[in-house]
């Protein structure tokens, strides 16, 4: 397939796709190998369902009923983006004869709405709200596999564990807090075969970002005084949001609030200047000096010394996208990066730093095989001349326009044949054909 995460290509014979999926099922079922037509998403899935000890012939449970319910979807997150769901949604749901479905981070659904007797028979499998539909319950599906993996996930037939949940598709993304990049939960829409498409997938997913962004509307912006802000990701010269001030800082007073930033335990004066100076020569007598100058910027109280700290937590951006990372909140890291850190600090400890944060994103992105993520990196000032992400955006949008620049971008580095040498986001990758 072009795209593994799209369940059934435009001009694939769905009836046969189903035959072998049935047969693929009970071989797993049966036997616990996984044959090749299954896609690699869907056989993680199953993996993980069985480890979790789920039984292909069981069904979800009802958790929250009544008033439990109804106090527990009115206090969360999700419900201040219900209106904005159902305008994007629940025509589209009741006309196709499917449902809208909102789960929250441990896959329990909070809301099924739509077409009525599509309703009335998912009451059947018990896909009604307070039901638990994580993987670990019930197996593979498209809202508990989308929390599971952080990514938007189409689930076809009997790629679903459950045997009674095998009739149904459904294509679900995951929503991500826009501040923090914690998964609040899902969006879904489920129903028949004619949602096994490329375009419910992407349907669904541009909800979710759309969610997202009412959600970080919606935030209330940080008080003054409630915490530093630091922004050092795509700026040669950091700013400190502080007390309700805007600071501008120079190269070097950014680099040491980066690394202070990073090290609320402090770090000593022999620690800083190996992590700021790559030239031995320079003496503690000019790192006290730059100290003496940012203590004065900043006021009284935030930086203290022996060692050198903050005496406040200071939020930057930098945390955020790795945060999310950690999270397996990608789309949300992708956002969050606007591009490599303090680029032009030569400082080694931001060398690596910038290195550290820049690799990561990237392969998580190349793993992931979004395209949309993939080109969003690939057309960014950090990302044009990325031999890997360009080859894995090909893979998975092979547009005309995407092979012709491919196929120059490995005519100037001189591949394939050879190890390449390519400069990514202020850092320099090794490259390998195929790699």
């Amino acid at each position: 397939m072009t795209d593994p995460w799209v369940a059934l290509e435009p001009g694939a014979d769905p009836a046969e796709r189903v035959r072998a999926l049935l047969r693929a099922h009970e071989t797993f079922t049966t036997a616990g190998t996984v044959p090749r037509p299954v896609r690699s998403v869907v056989a993680e899935s199953w993996r993980r369902s069985a480890r979790a000890g789920v039984g292909p012939d069981g069904t979800a449970s009802v958790e929250l009923t009544d008033d439990d319910l109804g106090a527990y979807r009115a206090e969360h997150p999700l419900a201040r983006v219900m209106p904005l769901f159902r305008e994007l949604l629940g025509t589209f749901a009741a006309d196709g004869e499917h449902l809208l479905a909102v789960c929250d981070a441990s896959g329990r659904l909070l809301w099924v709405e739509g077409h009525a007797a599509t309703r009335r028979r998912a009451d059947r499998m018990n896909f009604v709200p307070g039901a638990r539909w994580s993987e670990s319950a019930v197996g593979t599906n498209a809202p508990g596999t989308a929390v599971a993996v952080g990514r938007p996930v189409q689930v076809f037939a009997a790629e679903h564990f459950i045997r009674r949940v095998q009739p149904w598709t459904c294509a679900a993304a995951p929503v991500h807090d826009p501040r923090t990049g914690r998964v609040l939960g899902a969006v879904d829409i489920t129903g028949g075969d004619g949602l096994a498409h490329p375009h419910s997938l992407g349907f669904v997913h541009a909800v979710a970002r759309a969610a997202e962004a009412q959600l970080a509307l919606l935030a209330p912006p940080p008080a003054a005084g409630e915490g530093p802000l630091l922004s050092a990701l795509g700026r040669d010269e950091a700013e400190l949001v502080l007390g309700g001030r805007r600071i501008r800082l120079s190269r070097r007073h950014s680099e040491i609030l980066v690394l202070l930033s990073r090290h609320p335990e402090g770090l000593s004066g022999d620690e800083l200047l190996c992590s700021l100076y790559a030239d031995e020569s320079v003496t503690p007598v000019t790192l006290r000096a730059e100290l003496a100058r940012l203590r004065r910027l900043l006021g009284p109280g935030l930086l203290a010394s022996r060692p050198y700290r903050l005496a406040a937590a200071v939020e930057s951006d930098t945390a955020v996208v790795e945060r999310r990372l950690e999270t397996g909140a990608l789309t949300s890291a992708a956002k969050a990066y606007t591009g490599p850190l303090l680029p032009g600090s030569q400082a080694p400890a931001i060398v690596r730093l910038r290195e550290r944060l820049a690799g990561a994103l990237r392969t998580a992105l190349i793993a992931h095989r979004d395209p949309d993520l993939l080109a969003d990196w690939a057309h960014a000032p950090w990302g044009e001349d990325d031999l890997d992400v360009w080859r894995a955006l090909a893979a998975v949008r092979p547009t005309a326009p995407v092979r012709a620049r491919l196929a120059a971008l490995e005519a100037e580095l001189g591949v394939p044949g050879g190890r390449v040498r390519g400069r990514t986001c202020g850092a320099t990758y090794a490259q390998r054909p195929g790699a």
